[in-house]
């Protein structure tokens, strides 16, 4: 709390641990500068739950319990935030993605087209707790918005057809949406990936209120404003790699740019393209901020 009140936020994150415990992950060295003892790494090879065996054995979490172990949390930190900020909890993963992770991608992808039963499911047990974690945050006094991280792309587009999408993970996303907009709160979505192909859904009808994660590469921050800016907020865009690699006073211009493009018109929020990564140099990230307090403030300079 006292980091993210010294360099300027009004709010707190608030992440909450994982109700969906695997066992099929990988542990490797971590090598950025601020590294931790090991990284874990999602093994897509295996899964926790492969079979409908599997799935009828593991120890689904109750989604009545996993909200009231939420409360006893909030309450825990509630008593500790500063005056004038609030909290911005983050779900465990989304739907989409807390499935592939207890099923491994590989395992998940023959699934989905062996056994569409199973993969319902998944979705279904998965999209419950998540569905309940995001209406006891809402509910919360000090909780200003939730957001839900999950990952459906890559570069080039989906992890899996939209229509799948559309039919598994969507309908889930918009209950755990509807139960944060109940209270009144923004329900914010992060998900890395070219979703351009499925935004509609997502504004439409999922009802998303903002969206992180932009990567210049592939699906730029600047463009995501301009077609969508009107409608949804957008969050970040700072590209990870600039952040880690580029020269400081070439990044100031850089990040200079992206405001005199996204900020026009509002519903933009200045910050990074994904997570604030332990390999990416604090130069630059103390710079982002920087350029933000001086010249992302209205009416713009």
């Amino acid at each position: 709390m006292r980091f993210y009140g010294g360099l300027g936020y009004d709010y707190v994150t608030l992440s909450i641990p994982t109700p969906f415990p695997r066992w099929n992950v990988l542990l490797a060295d971590d090598t950025a500068p601020l590294r931790r003892e090991k990284r874990v790494w999602q093994d897509e090879r295996r899964g926790t739950i492969e079979t409908r065996e599997d799935f009828e054995r593991y120890e689904w979490p109750d989604p009545d319990e996993v909200a009231e172990v939420f409360h006893l949390y909030y309450r825990l930190v509630e008593r500790e935030l500063p005056e004038g900020m609030g909290f911005i909890p983050l779900t465990p993963g989304g739907v989409f993605e807390n499935v592939t992770w207890l099923m491994g991608f590989v395992p998940f992808s023959r699934a989905l087209y062996r056994d569409r039963a199973l993969v319902r499911g998944m979705f279904e047990r998965v999209g419950r707790v998540l569905e309940a974690l995001c209406a006891a945050a809402a509910e919360c006094d000090k909780v200003a918005a939730v957001t839900m991280g999950d990952d459906m792309g890559f570069r080039s587009g989906p992890m899996i057809p939209p229509a799948a999408l559309r039919e598994l993970a969507l309908p889930w996303l918009r209950r755990c949406a509807e139960a944060v907009h109940k209270c009144g709160k923004p329900f914010i979505l992060h998900s890395c990936g070219n979703l351009k192909v499925v935004m509609e859904d997502l504004i439409g009808y999922v009802g998303i209120d903002a969206k992180h994660s932009f990567e210049d590469a592939a699906y730029p921050v600047t463009e995501y404003k301009e077609l969508y800016g009107d409608r949804i907020a957008i969050l970040g865009g700072v590209d990870m790699d600039k952040l880690a690699r580029m020269p400081t006073a070439e990044f100031v211009e850089y990040v200079r740019g992206i405001l005199r493009r996204c900020a026009p018109g509002g519903g933009y929020a200045l910050g990074c393209g994904n997570s604030v990564a332990n390999y990416v140099k604090l130069e630059n990230y103390l710079a982002m901020l920087e350029v933000g307090r001086r010249y992302g403030r209205y009416p713009l300079r």
